[in-house]
Formats: structure tokens, sequence, C-alpha cells
């Protein structure tokens, strides 16, 4: 799964994701209309910078700020009860929340540095976070999903969702446990990761080509490493929370 990440400050997503100034709407509006800055500890319901296609503008992307917690269209702009911050590849065509936005194409990128996993350590009793990033420093590109709800007040919620898919080798290592019980190795899960190249197919392609770009991102591109438990706490948002820390010898890889 992925429920908290590092995103990217806006030069970088301009730059990394080939947007233009006047396309970019994730500034921190004030009288300083100050650019969007790196957050080091997103969190669930929080406003995340997202990157989708512009609708008949061939070529072009925008970057604005969605609601991380998919909120469907039907949902009367009220958040279901279930979490709805990661959309499964296995029911993307046919789960409540996600058919209808994956039907209509309403794919995105969230531009991401690296993302949070907790590893449940010898004992079961502790789970230890990991910081994951792309080995070469770049960024990553999570494959997303996004729709939008009216409130009955006429409120416009706009809303996405991180897709998860099967953990690659790495991931497999990290992500061993779901809500604290030992998972088995083929039920652990990551983040779906696109390779740059495939972005602009991922937002413009048809379902059918989009579904195939969904593959398993190669465990040598990212590296690993223990972290403070600080970012347990979303109140925490700093960049020491990705600084690499001394894992405990008495802890064993589960």
């Amino acid at each position: 799964m992925c429920g908290r990440y590092v995103s990217p400050d806006q030069a970088t997503i301009e730059r990394d994701y080939a947007i233009e100034r006047a396309n970019c709407h994730i500034g921190l509006s004030d009288a300083l209309e100050r650019a969007y800055e790196a957050s080091y500890n997103v969190a669930p319901t929080d406003n995340v910078p997202v990157v989708r296609a512009i609708r008949n503008r061939k070529g072009e992307r925008e970057a604005l700020l969605m609601r991380w917690g998919l909120v469907p269209y039907w949902a009367k702009g009220q958040a279901p009860k279930f979490s709805t911050i990661n959309a499964t590849i296995e029911r993307l065509e046919t789960g409540a929340a996600w058919k209808s936005a994956w039907q209509r194409g309403r794919r995105c990128i969230l531009p991401c540095t690296g993302f949070y996993e907790w590893q449940l350590q010898a004992g079961g009793r502790r789970k230890q976070p990991y910081f994951i990033k792309p080995v070469d420093g770049d960024t990553f590109a999570l494959a997303g999903i996004w729709d939008e709800s009216y409130t009955e007040s006429g409120e416009r919620i706009v809303s996405c969702a991180v897709i998860t898919m099967r953990a690659n080798d790495l991931m497999a290592e990290i992500h061993n446990h779901s809500s604290g019980k030992p998972l088995p190795r083929e039920q652990r899960r990551m983040p779906a990761i696109l390779r740059k190249d495939d972005v602009d197919l991922w937002l413009t392609g048809t379902p059918s080509e989009a579904k195939a770009l969904l593959q398993e991102y190669p465990s040598e591109l990212m590296v690993a490493w223990p972290v403070s438990e600080r970012v347990n706490s979303p109140r925490n948002n700093a960049p020491d929370l990705i600084q690499p820390i001394e894992p405990d010898p008495q802890q064993s890889i589960t």
C-alpha cells in the first residue's frame, strides 16, 4: 500500500513532468503567491499535487491540488467510510469507488520524491518506518486515478487515489504486514510506479493501453533505508524525516 510520501516542490514538478507555468495551479494562494513547497510527510486527506492531461489540448499537462482519498462522483461530496487513498489494480474496473473514474479515463500522476512504508519487526510488537526513493535521485511517477463529486450545497470536491499492486522483491521485504498481522509474500503490496517514458500514454491512452503499463517496477531502480519513528505523526514535516538511521541490531527482518 501507500499511506505516506514525500512530494517535490513546484519547480521540480514543472521540470520533471513538462508543466508550463501557466498550467501549474498548485501555488499557495496568498498575497505573495508563493510556489508550492516540498512536503516531507504527505498524509491521507491532504491536498496533494497531481499531474493530468488537459482535455482537448493535445500534449499539454496541468498540475493542480487534489484531496488524497478519492471521493466518487456518486458520493455527493462525502468521503466514503472505507479508505480510498489506494485503488488496487485488481479492482480498477470493478470496484464501486474506482470503475467510473477508470472507464472515463480519469488517470493522473502523483509526483513523489519517495514514500514511506512500515516493516513489522521480529516479535510483532514494533513497526520500523522505511523511506523508499528512486536510485537515481529523480522522482517516482505514482500512477493514480481522480474523480470529482459535488456536495448538496454545490461545492466541488476533486480527489485522487494511488494505484497499488503486488510488491516487487525489495518492497516485499518491507511491506510484510497488514494491520500488524504478517502477510504472505504474494499478498504484499506497493504503489504502482510508471516509467517516465510511459507517462504520456498513461495520461492520454485508452483504458486498455493504460492498464498494460502497470507493470512491476524493478527493485534495482529503488533504494530504501530505515528512518526515524517521528514520521509516524503527520504533525512532523521536515527534511530530517528522510535521513537514514542505524537499524536496531536486535530486530531482524521478517
